[in-house]
């Protein structure tokens, strides 16, 4: 089994189980039982109920972790502007600040 092609079919709970424990290459009873039960392939568990995650799997986890990997189906958006910054100096925008420049005339 192959947790990249299983990872969409794993509950947000059992996911994020995942991403917090990216080191870890033996999987627990609970969350072994999980993953086995929304496999679509026969699963290999050890004599405790565990399963053995491949340097594959790890590394996919890793991938995840670190948001080089997109969630399935999920979208993400990203601001041309950071927040609080204002328009680019000489493109004619006025600024954010309501108007304002930040220059008095007495």
């Amino acid at each position: 089994m192959e947790l990249k092609s299983q990872w969409h079919r794993l509950d947000p709970a059992t996911r994020r189980w995942l991403l917090d424990n990216p080191g870890c290459v033996v999987l627990p009873r609970t969350i072994s039982t999980i993953v086995a039960r929304v496999a679509d392939e026969p699963v290999v568990r050890d004599q405790h109920g565990a399963i053995q995650l491949s340097a594959a799997d790890v590394s996919f986890i890793r991938a995840r972790l670190h948001g080089s990997i997109p969630e399935a189906g999920g979208h993400r958006f990203f601001d041309a502007v950071q927040p609080g910054s204002g328009p680019e100096p000489g493109s004619g925008a006025e600024p954010q600040n309501g108007g304002e420049s930040g220059h008095h005339l007495d």
